[in-house]
């Protein structure tokens, strides 16, 4: 049986100050850093075979002591970047929020419906990440895998093994620099693990709860 321990990158400033990332390439902030250092020692003890990662840095650079951790190469996939906000990038909260209040509240409320101007949907998200998932099941379908990449995948790859589909993202939290695991025989996808944050206690409190 596989296993795969999905991991959200660490902490950017734009977590903390509520903007929209998606594709726009903004990197760790001192405390993400230090995250991906914590995620890197709660895996010590673990015998992964390889690790996966978008291409984004924030992703990367949270991979990255993992993989220098067991001497591996961090293997980037264009699969699991992170959603395309389109015009939302870059943008805050608040100022969404105001703005385009129908579109904010249909991302709330309605987020199998929503689509930003000029970006992706959840369907579309996937449709390109479900299968990398698939292929990376299958290539350690006896071993351990990490895969790294952003709130929107990861949520939606969780929700689509429980079999809730795009619907169900807001019903499951996902914390920057957390860890949630799959078990994979076959076609059959287990959660197992969902938003474990216990190995970022040193750092005390302040992580931007699922933004």
């Amino acid at each position: 049986m596989g296993h795969l321990l999905v991991i959200r990158h660490g902490e950017t400033e734009w977590n903390r100050e509520e903007v929209f990332r998606g594709r726009v390439d903004v990197g760790l902030s001192a405390r993400g850093r230090r995250q991906a250092e914590l995620v890197a020692g709660t895996l010590r003890g673990t015998p992964i075979e390889a690790v996966y990662s978008s291409p984004l840095a924030r992703a990367r650079d949270t991979a990255g002591p993992v993989g220098e951790s067991k001497g591996l190469r961090v293997v980037l996939d264009e699969r699991l970047v992170d959603m395309n906000f389109g015009e939302w990038e870059g943008r805050a909260r608040a100022e969404i929020e105001s703005g385009q209040p129908e579109l904010y509240r249909q991302w709330m409320e309605e987020p199998e419906r929503f689509r930003a101007p000029g970006g992706e949907s959840l369907p579309e998200v996937v449709a390109r990440a479900w299968p990398a998932l698939e292929e990376i099941g299958a290539r350690h379908a006896q071993g351990v895998a990490v895969v790294l990449s952003h709130r929107v995948v990861c949520k939606l790859v969780l929700c689509k093994a429980m079999g809730v589909g795009e619907a169900g993202f807001w019903r499951v939290r996902v914390e920057t620099a957390s860890i949630s695991a799959l078990e994979t025989a076959g076609r059959k996808w287990v959660v197992t693990r969902v938003n474990d944050t216990h190995h970022l206690a040193a750092l005390g409190g302040g992580d931007q709860a699922d933004f």
